[in-house]
């Protein structure tokens, strides 16, 4: 009778408010009037010596009922053998749902039902305890189930954040079971759930150190067109700008569950233990979080990757372009993440800076000091006279290289504006004015009419109108 006016008030309640929240009380299902018959009829039986049966009829019914709550909140009661069978694509659909309905059942539906046995059986503290205790029990090895088994799946990088998500769920939902369940019943939930959490978080901390093992990995030999930003690059640092928006989480996993000895990360140097200490401070001298001190170790491994791959190129130039804007990236991604950047500091901002204007210097000087070398003043005075023959060479050799540096570089990708922007502008003031000086000292010397025409090939704006084709890895150049 228990369980048959449960039934019924709570189909007719939520037939009348089929909009109610899914967060309120499942208590509210039931009118007084119900509540108080079914206190009456638990009374009768109690004191009648049939306390189990009214028990057992009791948590059936409430089972079934909890039941279909989950099912129609999208809960399905999945065994670790089948989780682990399933592809990551289904498990992983199902991680947010499966967050949602802890987190209600956590902080809603538990509350609820130890409120709802209360009523029915007050005056009975025992008995209730132990129907919120078998009913808990059950509850939660289906709840746990689910993450126990996303921990023995196999561990890709990309599967970090869900975990996280779970692991925050585990964490940050477990307020209730103290006041909710008795003490006992409360301690062994909350082992029970710290061990499934700490699966999850040392699950966590592996799949994030092996971002090292996918850095060594990428092995191509083929360099990036145009010597633009190399996947692997955008890859690691969208990869360490997210993981920065779970920075707490990942520093508490870090601090209190790692257990895992990552020296047989594959393909470690020797010297990796005098190497590491240098993650081991910060800017302040301060010593750093173990997540903070792996962040910083797979940032360096970054760095040694985007180097060796910068000698694919076999232009110096391209290899100094592909370093800068790969440089350029990096700093772009830190600076715009404040998290990131706490962690990366400002002395290694400062680093990057210098190396990209370093790069800067080199590709000046491997392209267009060269460049200038075609009309320097060397072998063109003989005795205080021009020497016609060796102008005409150099305003040959100038129009040659000038013409193949555009055909080439104007392929070449620089997609940072800003970076784009201060190459051609700093190319622009070393090359025009000492053409345009030279122009206006030798171009006298031509006889005017076809050697005109035949050597000199630009007048000063047209190399200002090339070179704002370079780098926007366009064949060609689009003026040309």
């Amino acid at each position: 009778e228990v369980a048959a006016a449960a039934a019924a008030d709570q189909g007719t309640e939520a037939g009348e408010g089929e909009d109610r929240p899914a967060e309120e009380s499942k208590l509210q299902e039931y009118s007084d009037q119900v509540l108080a018959y079914m206190n009456k009829i638990a009374m009768e039986m109690i004191s009648g010596g049939h306390e189990f049966e009214c028990r057992e009829i009791y948590m059936t019914c409430r089972m079934h009922i909890i039941g279909e709550t989950l099912k129609n909140l999208g809960f399905e009661k999945i065994s670790i053998d089948d989780a682990q069978k399933m592809p990551w694509e289904l498990l992983e659909r199902d991680i947010p749902p499966w967050i949602t309905i802890f987190k209600q059942c956590a902080n809603v539906h538990f509350p609820a039902e130890r409120k709802l046995a209360e009523t029915i059986f007050s005056g009975h503290p025992s008995l209730y305890e132990t129907i919120i205790t078998n009913l808990a029990r059950g509850l939660f090895i289906q709840f746990l189930n689910f993450p126990e088994a996303a921990a023995f799946c196999k561990l890709t990088t990309e599967k970090l954040f869900k975990f996280l998500d779970m692991y925050e769920a585990l964490r940050d939902n477990l307020f209730a079971i103290d006041s909710v369940f008795p003490q006992e019943c409360a301690n062994e939930l909350r082992t029970e759930t710290t061990t499934c959490r700490c699966r999850i978080g040392e699950s966590a901390i592996s799949i994030f150190c092996d971002l090292e093992n996918s850095i060594k990995s990428d092995t191509g030999k083929t360099p990036v067109a145009g010597g633009a930003v190399h996947p692997l690059t955008r890859y690691i640092m969208n990869y360490l700008k997210y993981a920065c928006e779970y920075k707490d989480t990942i520093e508490q996993v870090f601090k209190d569950h790692s257990k895992i000895e990552r020296a047989d990360s594959t393909s470690r140097p020797r010297d990796y233990e005098s190497r590491s200490l240098k993650y081991k401070k910060n800017d302040a001298g301060e010593d750093r979080p173990p997540f903070q001190e792996q962040l910083m170790r797979i940032m360096d491994l970054l760095d040694s990757a985007i180097e060796a791959k910068s000698k694919l190129y076999k232009d110096i130039s391209l290899s100094c372009i592909f370093m800068m804007n790969n440089g350029r990236y990096m700093l772009q991604k830190i600076k715009g993440t404040v998290e990131l950047h706490k962690v990366v500091g400002d002395n290694w901002c400062r680093k990057r800076s210098s190396d990209v204007r370093n790069y800067h210097k080199s590709y000046q000087r491997e392209t267009w000091t060269k460049l200038l070398g075609c009309i320097s003043n060397d072998g063109l005075n003989v005795r205080g006279k021009v020497v016609k023959p060796v102008l005409k060479e150099k305003f040959k050799s100038f129009n040659a290289m000038f013409d193949e540096i555009h055909r080439t570089q104007s392929t070449w990708v620089v997609y940072d504006k800003q970076l784009q922007s201060e190459l051609r502008v700093s190319i622009a003031s070393v090359v025009i004015p000492a053409y345009r000086s030279f122009l206006g000292r030798y171009s006298q010397y031509l006889d005017p009419g076809r050697q005109t025409e035949k050597y000199i090939k630009f007048q000063a704006e047209d190399i200002e109108t090339y070179i704002d084709d370079l780098f926007d890895g366009n064949p060609g150049g689009k003026k040309t």
